[in-house]
């Protein structure tokens, strides 16, 4: 490895979904793409299994309590420049919620809601509108 490059950074993030078809997103407190709408994630801590980090930070930024059995894997994002902080590999996850799940900011959340997905807001931070889309789509 050469002192330009740095090793990925892994993260894990969370399409929580109703069945009549929202998504649940955070409003970021911090850079980058602070006041942007994001999944709920973060890093992977240590030897953590990433979809235990998914469940992890779903708890911490939302308040909402799923079991790691109930996370599907839909993908792992790592496009170089998807993440202006550098090289960032992020696993995603799914998870179906009930409807009526009522979610609280924690975390560096500042505000946690629901959201259509098909009316997503025009400011979503990194690729996560991508992620979402991945998601929702069938055969993706």
């Amino acid at each position: 490895m050469t002192d330009t490059e740095t090793e990925p950074i892994y993260t894990a993030d969370v399409v929580a979904l109703t069945r009549e078809g929202d998504v649940l997103l955070v409003e970021r407190s911090r850079p980058p793409f602070e006041g942007a709408w994001a999944l709920p994630g973060g890093h992977v801590d240590g030897k953590e299994a990433p979809f235990v980090t998914a469940a992890r930070e779903l708890a911490e930024e939302t308040g909402v309590q799923v079991s790691v059995g109930r996370f599907h894997q839909i993908g792992v994002w790592d496009r170089a420049g998807r993440d202006p902080r550098g090289a960032y590999v992020t696993f995603a996850y799914m998870v179906i919620v009930p409807d009526g799940t009522m979610p609280v900011a924690g975390g560096d959340a500042r505000t946690a809601r629901w959201w259509p997905v098909k009316n997503l807001p025009e400011n979503m931070a990194f690729d996560h509108a991508d992620i979402i889309g991945a998601a929702v789509t069938p055969n993706s």
